[in-house]
């Protein structure tokens, strides 16, 4: 690899050393100098030197929490309605989906979005989506509450009259007992999952595609890391084929820390004992490393945060199932991590913490719960002298609405309380928990975080539980390198760490709040390397394949939705020749950009 220079920059180095800089040098995949630009290119005279026209530069976003992984596999068969602002359009790109699919596969909305954000405040009827698609299958998830199946999907899925309901979820029914095309998960998503897990799957070949997709996706917004969760019916070693398989071929362009989810009720601790024969935490590489365990440690510890229902009781078993796993897992010094939404599962949990650590002490293991809404101050003052942490996503910013319509506008203000949380001294992270329950748009999150309100414009947080637009950053940055054991490795633009970064196409410490979510990056850099250039920068990225099948909404759409105003105005601010797509550009002579030699190296210059 050739040094690299990038001059004219805003750098937002979050080194407190030596926080505001011009310019960077990359050398070997880290960063080299940072400074001015007389620094920098005394550091490395020989390099090829990236204009950045005065943009913004930013350490490359890290999701604390993301399904990556299982998400990968299925981007390319997914519409995705992240972001879009009305039902209306909303239901004209479905049907336009349906137009483009053939049969026998399905139209699938699976999740990232909710009601709040349409302009309409509600989801499609059943009858609207048999309007639309007579005989394609559609499935639409909702958040983790609901799904909806037009008549082609349930006939497919074999729902009749004669079928039962399954535990933990309701198919509801017309006055004469036949299925409607609603499901509720009452009290849990097994249904929503197992219903979506009876269509079709991607061959190997597109899962590999499409993961490929989706690291791009989420480059394109600025993310060079991610923790990866695990998730149901993402069984190891099995479904880590595709993502080994690309970081064998030196494919990833996300860096990836992953967890082992628990896959079978009642032999949880069966699995975990076998997982620790082959994989140890750390054991990896900084591309592609293993984490720990979780977020799934025993089911009887899950709960469910459907706002729309009443909190559930864990099982009287819980402390009982957890507390083997915790110590098999404190003896073997694996990392876990706990979904908890509510304050009555944590404080359970920390019983049994507190118990194994007389025995054996957790300090110097990396233990966290994630989301944690509802969390008391004892609690997380139990937390920190065990020498945990919290994971903290944005679940609220789609939920918000349910959780006041239920618990009070009162009770909203501290969900989660995260200035409670910092001022105790624990580590705090941030993260999506994408791709079903929350879109993965980083954006959202910071918007979230600064703003305290919810995609639905609904104010949650009073201002002493926002955090300012450097916090949030830093939560989304080198703060979540506690959360994968990688302190000081990366997260800062500063000399000695991994070069991963991205040039915003607006300025986050500049731009009104409600523009925060429409920031993208418009050049991103893993190890020192592009994985993602728009307008001028797009000629530095390497190209992509188109997406695979060819029928993928992804290749109409593209991910995450950007108004015609947005997309307009990330055109004008990247120098594109025309106005972008939202996900991959074609731009006419390589986007208006050209490149001409200069001392030390090769520039990237703005057409005259």
């Amino acid at each position: 690899m050739t040094d690299t220079i990038i001059i004219n920059a805003k750098v937002t180095t979050l080194d407190r050393e030596n926080p505001q800089a011009e310019a960077v040098a990359i050398r070997d995949g880290k960063f080299l100098a940072v400074g001015s630009e007389a620094e920098v290119r005394a550091a490395a005279p020989e390099a090829t030197v990236i204009d950045a026209k005065g943009h913004r530069l930013i350490p490359g976003l890290i999701d604390s929490h993301m399904h990556i992984i299982r998400g990968g596999l299925n981007f390319n068969m997914e519409l995705r309605w992240d972001g879009v602002t009305s039902l209306s359009e909303a239901m004209a790109m479905l049907k336009k989906q349906v137009d483009n699919t053939p049969a026998p596969q399905w139209v699938r909305v699976v999740g990232g979005f909710t009601e709040h954000q349409f302009a309409e405040k509600r989801l499609p009827t059943i009858q609207e989506l048999n309007a639309v698609a007579p005989d394609t299958p559609v499935f639409i998830l909702h958040l983790y509450d609901r799904a909806l199946l037009n008549a082609a999907a349930l006939r497919v899925v074999g729902y009749t009259k004669d079928t039962p309901n399954p535990p933990g979820g309701e198919i509801m029914r017309d006055s004469q007992g036949n299925p409607t095309g609603l499901l509720l998960a009452q009290p849990n998503a097994t249904i929503l999952y197992s219903t979506l897990a009876k269509g079709p799957k991607l061959p190997p070949e597109y899962q590999l595609n499409s993961t490929r997709h989706f690291m791009r996706e989420v480059n394109a917004l600025g993310v060079t890391g991610v923790i990866d969760a695990g998730g149901g019916f993402q069984n190891y070693p099995d479904d880590y084929d595709i993502i080994e398989k690309l970081h064998q071929d030196d494919q990833l362009t996300v860096r990836i820390s992953y967890n082992l989810f628990t896959q079978k009720p009642k032999e949880e601790l069966a699995d975990f004992a076998g997982w620790a024969k082959q994989v140890t935490p750390g054991q990896g590489d900084d591309t592609y490393r293993h984490n720990g365990a979780g977020e799934m440690l025993v089911y009887s510890a899950a709960d469910f945060e459907d706002f729309r229902q009443p909190r559930p009781d864990m099982a009287p078993s819980m402390e009982g199932d957890l507390e083997p796993v915790i110590r098999l897992l404190a003896e073997n010094r694996w990392p876990w991590r706990l979904h908890a939404t509510y304050d009555e599962t944590i404080g359970r949990a920390l019983d049994v913490y507190e118990k194994v650590n007389a025995d054996i002490p957790l300090q110097g293991i990396n233990w966290f719960f994630d989301h944690a809404e509802t969390i008391s101050d004892r609690n997380i003052d139990r937390i920190a002298a065990l020498g945990g942490g919290i994971a903290v996503q944005h679940r609220m910013a789609y939920q918000g609405e349910y959780f006041v319509e239920r618990y009070g506008a009162k009770a909203a203000e501290r969900t989660p309380p995260i200035a409670r949380m910092i001022a105790a001294g624990i580590p705090v992270g941030a993260g999506t928990d994408a791709t079903r329950v929350a879109s993965y748009n980083p954006w959202v999150s910071l918007s979230w975080l600064v703003t305290g309100r919810t995609v639905g414009g609904l104010s949650l947080y009073r201002g002493d539980n926002r955090v300012s637009r450097e916090k949030a950053l830093r939560m989304w940055t080198h703060e979540n390198t506690w959360f994968s054991t990688e302190v000081g490795k990366k997260g800062q633009i500063k000399a000695g760490q991994l070069a991963d970064l991205a040039l915003l196409s607006d300025d986050y410490f500049a731009v009104p709040d409600n523009e925060i979510v429409h920031i993208r990056s418009i050049l991103t850099m893993l190890g020192g390397k592009v994985v993602h250039g728009d307008g001028d920068f797009a000629p530095l990225a390497p190209e992509l394949p188109r997406p695979m099948p060819d029928w993928s909404p992804v290749a109409t759409f593209g991910g995450y939705y950007q108004t015609p105003e947005a997309k307009q105005k990330l055109a004008s601010a990247c120098g594109c020749a025309s106005s972008c797509g939202v996900h991959g550009h074609d731009h006419a002579e390589n986007g208006g950009a050209i490149f001409g030699h200069a001392s030390g190296g090769i520039v990237l210059l703005r057409a005259a």
